[in-house]
């Protein structure tokens, strides 16, 4: 078979130890890869190279995508829909393997139902794409954030500072969350819930009234209602550390984590999910299970339909919530 395959929307780690296992997993099938560079721009312009396991070597540790990526999406752009359909006839493909978060996925699902053979792969550092319960590139991105808050607890107790982290995360609190609760952050803003800064603040003060020296809260860039989203004026965790230290007192550091997160290396379970989605993406691709997302559970992976990536984000469970509520302030 022929098979097409791009990276959409944010990069993250992992995206090229998927890459890696689907050409693998294709080569005992004696499959043939397109590999379309900048998601799905680079199938409207064509732009595209062959993908052999020759290609894909030496790749599994490396953060990024070769492919590269863009948040590109086709049934948005005049003739893009069509351009789409013109390459995959064009290079004779018998799929095409998406792999993206909630954007790109949902390009896929308008065009599966136009009858382009689609298999979706989640990849998210927001772990918010509905339908799979893990998405490439979380673990990661949870690991570096628990890294840099580790760091900034040591220099916040040096210095008696309050240090306020600000992470991903738009719509929902994976990141926060899980970070907060592996960081052993004080508090956490999300934007699950509003922000309330006398009570964010007494509790910050009942923390260093009960002998701590320094505290850390971690702000999901989507809390305070999504409002500082793309302004040019400040960010949430900067108006956070501005409302906390007035009504503190205490000297008060923001740190925005912003791109970093994406980057680098994947740990060893970002690796071992990128490839079980990838082998399992092109099982799916020769069992002609298209329309589907490859969904991996802990102890299971298995394809659902395309077309719930548009039902929306996929929330954290209460469960966790109720870990954060007690582990922290918030």
């Amino acid at each position: 078979m022929r098979i097409g395959l791009l990276t959409g929307g944010g990069d993250c780690a992992g995206l090229n130890a998927a890459i890696r296992a689907a050409v693998r997993a294709g080569s005992s099938y004696g499959d043939e890869f397109v590999g379309f560079h900048h998601g799905w721009r680079g199938v409207v312009e064509d732009e595209s190279s062959s993908l052999t396991t020759s290609d894909t070597k030496g790749i599994l540790q490396n953060g990024g995508t070769i492919l590269r990526t863009a948040g590109f999406h086709p049934h948005e752009h005049e003739g893009g829909v069509a351009a789409v359909m013109q390459t995959v006839e064009r290079h004779q493909l018998d799929a095409l393997i998406v792999i993206g978060g909630d954007g790109t996925l949902d390009s896929a699902n308008h065009l599966a139902e136009l009858g382009v053979p689609i298999v979706g792969i989640a990849k998210t550092i927001d772990n918010d794409v509905a339908g799979t319960g893990h998405c490439i590139g979380f673990d990661t991105a949870v690991a570096t954030a628990v890294e840099a808050v580790d760091r900034l607890q040591t220099t916040g107790e040096s210095h008696d500072r309050l240090m306020v982290v600000e992470v991903m995360g738009r719509t929902v609190g994976w990141l926060a969350v899980c970070t907060g609760i592996a960081g052993g952050a004080d508090a956490l803003c999300l934007p699950e819930l509003p922000t309330d800064f006398d009570e964010l603040a007494k509790a910050v003060m009942r923390h260093h009234d009960a002998g701590s020296t320094s505290s850390v809260v971690v702000v999901a860039e989507g809390a305070l209602g999504g409002a500082f989203l793309g302004s040019p004026d400040g960010s949430a965790g900067s108006m956070v550390s501005k409302e906390l230290a007035q009504r503190t007192g205490y000297e008060t550091r923001l740190t925005v984590l912003g791109h970093v997160q994406r980057g680098g290396p994947p740990t060893a379970s970002d690796r071992l999910l990128a490839t079980r989605c990838g082998v399992s993406a092109v099982d799916a691709v020769h069992a002609h299970r298209f329309a589907t997302l490859v969904s991996i559970g802990d102890n299971s992976a298995e394809l659902v339909s395309l077309n719930v990536v548009s039902s929306g984000a996929r929330p954290v469970p209460e469960t966790l919530l109720r870990v954060a509520r007690t582990m922290t302030a918030w």
